[in-house]
């Protein structure tokens, strides 16, 4: 069996498991407590080390998901100041809180704003814009093969093509990020009696009718429906300086990609990938804000009808965030974030179980964030990286076996992006949501389950569980721009 693994977080080299950002300001703090010796006295030295040394403490101690003590106290102190300010609550509509009356997404996507054009091959496709985050993201629509009844050779295969489409992005102009969401949620049965009902011929046989009858009635009840998006995110700018593109100027430039994008997807298993056109868009995320509403927009596609919604109307009439859930319309959900990825070496089926449906979970969404490197910083990030593993490793006369096996590592990957491995950033972002309430100790416990069959370390998103919701819908959000701190500072602190 073909096995996979060498998955690195990035680090920095640095002293008593300190980065190199925190191993300088240790420095200086050794220099501060000098000159207050020199100037003051021993006493006002003594009392200055200390404090230097608490907050040095701070940044050392780590838990299980490797989050610093201080890293968590911020965390509680913005959560405190948000539910203080009552930051976290969301009223819409026409008795909202808000002056324009509208069902506007809230939070992260608020700003967002959405329009339709035509590819190539006279597709329509949604386009959406990040004023904040200065991008354009494009939704594409899969129907994943699956592996069943398949062969061990065609999925290798497949994760190997997957392996190549994720190393073209890097060479993709402007390419931000990708997401691949994987939603899987109860089937109504109103599509299956749509299809069953316009293709019976009313001369049949009567058996075959009752047949067809009783399947209709019967099979809907605990199946369910798996859908598949892959969101490619763009830079509004064509370079660093520029100035940012209109939407009409850049989809021109992706009417003629996406063609291209979406065939080399179909090699990879996704099956027939077509982009989302902005009515399709609209639904998803109102049924994922809403699922009440999933029932009444099947009846009106079974009767022929299309649902008019617009971009406006897709957020949540009521919802509220809490420190580990989120409360909205008719639903409640919980976000975990992968603070860890499977150790050792994996199968190509270590997801199974993850991305199916689950008895427990009314919607479940998985979502594989990935932000892909350019081929020309990969190799600095690589060189960076190993020189970051020798010096942990050659920094004691006893180095520990698990940072012999960091620098084989770093080696290993520096060697497979010289000979043209490219170089991609990921994570991932589980969301369960439940229609009742008393079900939600269920369903936490279900995720917690599965991502040990996944060999993942998930934890609750605490204190962004409305912002982590967000970012595990198709709508481009790059989270490494709404950050307050830069994340390439947080890894070297």
């Amino acid at each position: 069996m073909r096995t996979y693994g060498n998955w690195r977080q990035p680090t920095s080299p640095g002293l008593l498991g300190l980065g190199t950002v925190g191993t300088g300001l240790m420095f200086v703090a050794l220099l501060i407590v000098i000159v207050v010796l020199m100037t003051t006295g021993i006493i006002q030295a003594f009392v200055t080390a200390a404090v230097f040394g608490g907050l040095i403490l701070l940044l050392t101690i780590r838990d299980g998901d490797g989050r610093s003590v201080l890293s968590r106290t911020a965390n509680r102190v913005a959560w405190t100041s948000t539910k203080r300010r009552r930051a976290n609550i969301y009223r819409s509509g026409p008795l909202g809180r808000s002056d324009w009356g509208t069902n506007q997404l809230p939070g992260l996507g608020a700003q967002t704003r959405l329009s339709e054009h035509e590819d190539s091959y006279a597709r329509p496709f949604a386009m959406i814009y990040s004023p904040h985050a200065k991008t354009y993201s494009i939704v594409i629509g899969t129907e994943p093969d699956g592996a069943a009844l398949v062969d061990q050779e065609q999925v290798d295969l497949w994760v190997a093509d997957w392996g190549h489409w994720l190393r073209n992005l890097g060479d993709e102009p402007n390419m931000e990020a990708a997401a691949v969401t994987i939603e899987t949620a109860p089937d109504s049965g109103r599509r299956l009696r749509r299809e069953v009902e316009t293709n019976t011929d009313p001369d049949g046989p009567d058996f075959a009718k009752a047949m067809l009858g009783e399947v209709v009635l019967s099979y809907p009840a605990g199946s369910s429906t798996v859908k598949a998006y892959v969101t490619l995110t763009f830079a509004a700018a064509p370079r660093k300086g520029a100035k940012p593109r209109k939407p009409d100027e850049m989809a021109r430039e992706l009417a003629a990609r996406l063609p291209g994008l979406t065939a080399s997807l179909q090699a990879t298993g996704a099956g027939a990938a077509h982009p989302l056109s902005a009515q399709e868009l609209c639904e998803t995320i109102r049924v994922a804000y809403d699922p009440a509403a999933a029932t009444l927009i099947d009846d009106a596609h079974a009767d022929g009808e299309v649902p008019d919604l617009r971009w406006s109307d897709v957020g949540p009439t009521a919802a509220q965030a809490g420190w580990d859930g989120y409360r909205h319309d008719s639903a409640k959900s919980v976000t975990w974030a992968m603070t860890q990825a499977p150790r050792g070496l994996v199968q190509s089926g270590v997801l199974a179980r993850l991305l199916a449906p689950h008895r427990d979970i009314a919607r479940k969404r998985v979502t594989l964030l990935y932000k892909p490197i350019d081929p020309a910083r990969a190799a600095t990030l690589v060189q960076s990286d190993v020189r970051a593993a020798e010096f942990k490793a050659t920094s004691t006369r006893k180095p520990a076996a698990r940072d012999s096996l960091a620098l084989r590592s770093a080696q290993a990957t520096e060697s497979e992006e010289a000979s043209g491995a490219g170089l991609v950033n990921f994570g991932i972002l589980v969301t369960a949501t439940v229609l009742d309430p008393a079900k939600e100790a269920d369903a936490r416990a279900a995720v917690d389950n599965l991502g040990a069959t996944a060999r993942l370390r998930l934890r609750p998103v605490y204190g962004s569980q409305d912002s982590a919701f967000a970012a595990a819908l198709p709508l481009g959000l790059v989270l490494t721009k709404h950050v307050a701190v830069p994340a390439a500072l947080r890894e070297r602190v």
